[in-house]
């Protein structure tokens, strides 16, 4: 695996109880894997995934028991959090564990968002409050390093003068997730890197190409920006063992419609019913495999990412993390 490679740990909190996920992080490490992405969910996507604990106490738990980076990959700093407290978050762990922090940042999922109980809008809406949000953790990461109040008085939020007291000398990377062009253009004016999950090759293309005009336009180099990737895939022994993982513990992977207004994992059990193993096709590797699973992420590679975080659907992750650590990480490259 190349130097300049990051072959993650997807942790899933959806998934596993907060101890465990610190357990199996160790694991992944110790088998050649290189830093962690966790999200900041409140409930799981179905009842049956069964967890979802606080993401960053247990980046925090992370930061202890591991050496690779650590990344809330994403947290919505909008609905539940007003971004101050994403920033106050964000700026404290990287104190702890310096150059190993980066904030991931997305616009957001009923299924977390609306436990708050307030207006959920359309996708334009929740977009702007986040680009919103990422100028006023911008300000405050600042106001850490330079040591000097500032405020904000925006469409969605406002702060009042204040600055970040515990702050490490460099700020954390802001990485935005996006699958739409129009973000992705934005993300490259206003953040520092782009994080998209497994998807078509050609759509990943597209995105990059906005992501670097975005960045162009704000006289940034795209080349030098991360492009982070979150794969979902199902590996086990047998063929079988794996689809019956993915149609059990993760059928949201083959659900073909967008997810972001749906607000109880009950509903998502509703809809699970309708996935059928065909459904994943193209957006999810299931197979016995290994090599299967290295061609597709080689494949992800050599468009350009330079982080890349695996999760494995099923609760086999030891033994996913033993056979992938053994046959596929060695043999990937940029």
């Amino acid at each position: 695996m190349g130097s300049d490679l990051t072959i993650g740990y997807a942790a899933m909190l959806e998934q596993f109880h907060p101890s465990e996920v610190v357990e199996l992080s160790a694991y992944a490490e110790q088998h050649g894997f290189s830093g962690v992405m966790a999200a900041d969910h409140y409930q799981p996507w179905v009842p049956q995934q069964g967890q979802a604990a606080f993401v960053w106490n247990v980046l925090t738990a992370l930061g202890e028991r591991t050496r690779g980076d650590l990344g809330p990959g994403v947290t919505a700093p909008t609905f539940r959090w007003h971004p101050a407290m994403v920033a106050q978050a964000s700026a404290t762990l990287a104190a702890m564990y310096p150059g190993r922090h980066w904030l991931g940042l997305g616009s957001g999922e009923a299924l977390n968002e609306h436990v708050v109980g307030g207006y959920w809008p359309e996708a334009p809406e929740r977009i702007n409050r986040m680009f919103e949000a990422i100028e006023i953790i911008t300000k405050l990461f600042r106001s850490g390093v330079e040591g000097k109040d500032v405020k904000h008085a925006g469409k969605y939020f406002t702060l009042e003068s204040t600055r970040l007291w515990t702050m490490p000398p460099v700020a954390p990377e802001i990485l935005v997730a996006t699958a739409g062009p129009v973000t992705a253009k934005r993300t490259g004016r206003h953040a520092d890197g782009i994080i998209t999950v497994g998807a078509p090759l050609e759509k990943i293309e597209m995105l990059f190409g906005k992501f670097a005009e975005g960045a162009r336009e704000a006289g940034r180099d795209p080349e030098t920006m991360p492009k982070v990737l979150q794969v979902h895939m199902s590996w086990a022994p047998t063929d079988e063992e794996a689809l019956a993982n993915a149609m059990t513990e993760w059928p949201n992977g083959g659900m073909k419609f967008p997810k972001a207004d749906i607000r109880s994992p009950h509903d998502f059990a509703q809809m699970a019913k309708l996935v059928r193993p065909e459904d994943f096709e193209g957006r999810m590797v299931i197979s016995a495999d290994p090599d299967a699973h290295r061609a597709a992420i080689q494949r992800y590679l050599d468009l350009g990412f330079d982080r890349v975080y695996l999760h494995n659907v099923g609760r086999n992750q030891r033994e996913w993390i033993e056979v992938f650590g053994r046959d596929v990480l060695p043999k990937l490259h940029r």
